[in-house]
């Protein structure tokens, strides 16, 4: 397996890639990032994620010190440098197999120790090109469970919810506790009970042929595939609402499934300890499913993943 590194615009080997230890992401998560991925190994959606990520760095700050064409031509070098290796995955979702997962990292750098972002100088730019390990092919044919985190008295997260951060501590302990119930995602629940996003997703719901959706205002990261997804429904006069998603409601949903760069439209079937309708991906995921991956991929994988 080939895993491209550039630090600062600099290939360097992954066993041989260093950050400074005073350097504020590692020390504080002072930082921004994005993670885009391949079709073809070609970067797909790359400007909005630079906007993205753009957005972020100006929530937080941050100055990004390279333009949006010598981010774009440095990715291609790092995926160009990740290519050969890879390791075969039998049960992989066919249009992963070869791709490349990119990360794209900017902290506000290093400086004396301090809260004080004042004290830090001259980000640093850090890209990683590594395989693609999305979901395997069953996900996409079974669905995945999930597991609620949070809710009225449980633990609230910190920072801005719209800004793409290096601090995930939340997020780790999320995941954490539903990987303890077996779960594929953990579905962040607001003080009020209502579903925000997942750990790193976003969340749909199903209902009565309407597709749902938490909105921006509810203190969500505007994702990508998010929005993608949502274009795409209302192409194919799906109806949809972007309105507050009630854990209830979602348990009580017809359909459900997560967006992401690496899911794409993955079905889930199982919230906590409720089934999602008849337990299995739904027709309408199906449809969304294959229209995507007709936009992102275009070739025989983007049927309708097949029930099984």
């Amino acid at each position: 397996m080939t895993i491209g590194v550039s630090i600062d615009g600099v290939l360097v080997p992954a066993g041989e890639a260093r950050v400074p230890v005073f350097d504020r992401g590692f020390l504080y998560g002072d930082s921004v990032y994005e993670v885009i991925r391949t079709y073809g190994l070609a970067p797909f959606a790359t400007t909005p994620h630079l906007d993205r990520l753009a957005a972020s760095a100006e929530r937080t700050a941050l100055r990004i010190p390279w333009s949006d064409a010598r981010m774009e031509e440095e990715i291609g070098r790092v995926v160009q440098a990740s290519r050969g290796g890879d390791e075969d995955d039998p049960e992989g979702a066919p249009w992963n197999r070869g791709e490349r997962s990119i990360r794209v990292v900017v902290t506000r750098g290093s400086g004396e120790m301090g809260l004080d972002p004042g004290l830090a100088s001259d980000p640093m730019v850090v890209l990683l090109a590594l395989p693609l390990r999305g979901p395997p092919l069953s996900a996409y044919r079974k669905g995945v469970p999930t597991w609620p985190v949070g809710g009225p008295g449980g633990p609230r997260r910190g920072g801005d919810p719209s800004a793409k951060t290096g601090e995930h501590l939340f997020h780790v302990l999320a995941v954490r506790e539903a990987r303890a119930h077996d779960a594929h995602e953990a579905l962040l629940v607001d003080g009020s009970g209502y579903v925000t996003e997942g750990a790193s997703s976003n969340v749909f719901a199903v209902r009565g042929g309407v597709l749902e959706t938490p909105p921006l205002g509810a203190g969500i990261l505007a994702g990508v595939t998010r929005a993608l997804v949502v274009g795409i429904a209302r192409d194919l006069g799906i109806p949809v609402q972007e309105r507050p998603l009630p854990l209830s409601a979602l348990e009580g949903a017809d359909e459900a499934f997560l967006t992401s760069t690496v899911r794409e439209v993955l079905p889930v079937v199982r919230v906590g300890d409720r089934a999602i309708g008849r337990g299995e991906p739904g027709p309408v995921t199906g449809r969304l499913h294959a229209a995507f991956r007709e936009r992102a991929g275009g070739h025989e994988s983007g049927k309708a993943p097949p029930r099984g």
